[in-house]
């Protein structure tokens, strides 16, 4: 039996989407799995494979589908039991408001049919499993894949080791696509907090495209931020190799690969006190309340009094960079075990 990995999504920026799509469905990730990928160029085609493509492919053969990336799409629900969808996280279905015209019109619909009708899932954490079931039928199988955690950037900790435990100035990073889900503006409110009172020269780097809103704007006009956009990895790797601290603010995710990618550099990793980022950082994260960046600003001033801080989150980093990888590679194999009895 064959088994289709829809890759149309493939070849744009590669964002967490496409990033997990490379990670965990290619043929070496899937092995001794044989996987036939359906990629497709532009968008156009992407559309067109997506809607028509994949499931003409099903309806003539016995095949089984893999989707990783997009929901799918609606003409696949008479296959339900042949594909089975990879679930980022709900954003579709629980924040809509902060989703842009074309994911409203082409993924929010798809995957609330998916969400009700479909027999089994993938899903990239134990919170995105947990709210999945609130909207899945009751007998839905929801298996978890957390990918892997390489050092896509290249990034070691032992030169900031030497730093000295007083940063002048403070600098903050954060990665992500410039959206209001993202929520940027509170990260700008934490660094604001922080030159008002304690660092006056701090900065925060944001690394990733604009996306849809206007808080690009909103950022590029305010003191300490620099929008750097979209770039290679040898420039993330720079920016990140010279941050004090990673800065997550979204108002929630599926997984935040970035959080712990931005660990191999030894980064102390400040994020919001919610169930998903307490699951990725374990011991290792700082958690604030974004709502008041007072209080976060105090806390990240806390730690930054203590003098070794440095080493000290470094080596909770690579503790938890240990731990997420043993989960992963755990995962690994209850998926192929399931991929395998769905082709058989």
């Amino acid at each position: 039996m064959t088994i289709y990995v829809d890759n149309t999504h493939l070849g744009r920026h590669v964002t967490g989407l496409e990033r997990i799509t490379l990670e965990l469905f290619s043929a070496d990730a899937l092995a001794p799995l044989d996987i036939v990928p359906v990629t497709a160029t532009g968008t156009r085609q992407m559309v067109t494979t997506q809607t028509l493509g994949l499931p003409m492919r099903l309806a003539t053969s016995s095949s089984i589908l893999l989707c990783p990336g997009f929901p799918p799409s609606p003409l696949l629900r008479p296959f339900a039991s042949r594909v089975l969808p990879y679930i980022h996280d709900d954003f579709l279905v629980t924040r809509p408001a902060e989703l842009n015209r074309r994911a409203r019109l082409y993924m929010a619909g798809p995957f609330k049919l998916a969400l009700r009708h479909y027999p089994r899932f993938l899903a990239n954490s134990n919170d995105t499993r947990r709210k999945l079931s609130a909207h899945c039928r009751p007998d839905a199988e929801i298996t978890l894949y957390r990918p892997p955690v390489r050092n896509v950037f290249g990034l070691s900790a032992n030169a900031r080791l030497a730093r000295s435990g007083e940063p002048n100035p403070l600098r903050l990073v954060g990665l992500g696509t410039v959206e209001p889900r993202k929520n940027f503006l509170a990260a700008l409110s934490l660094l604001s907090a922080l030159r008002a009172h304690l660092y006056p020269d701090a900065t925060l780097d944001i690394v990733g495209r604009r996306g849809w809103g206007d808080d690009w704007d909103r950022l590029s006009s305010a003191a300490g931020v620099t929008l750097h956009g979209y770039q290679p990895t040898e420039r993330v790797k720079e920016l990140l190799n010279r941050a004090d601290l990673f800065v997550c603010t979204s108002h929630d995710e599926g997984l935040g690969l970035p959080l712990l990618e931005a660990q191999y550099a030894g980064l102390p990793v400040v994020a919001p006190d919610a169930p998903i980022f307490h699951e990725v950082l374990g011991q290792s994260g700082i958690f604030i309340d974004t709502a008041d960046p007072a209080v976060g600003a105090t806390q990240v001033a806390a730690m930054l009094a203590t003098g070794d801080w440095r080493a000290r989150y470094a080596a909770l980093a690579a503790a938890n960079l240990q731990r997420w990888n043993a989960l992963a590679r755990g995962d690994r194999d209850a998926v192929i075990g399931l991929i395998a009895r769905l082709a058989a």
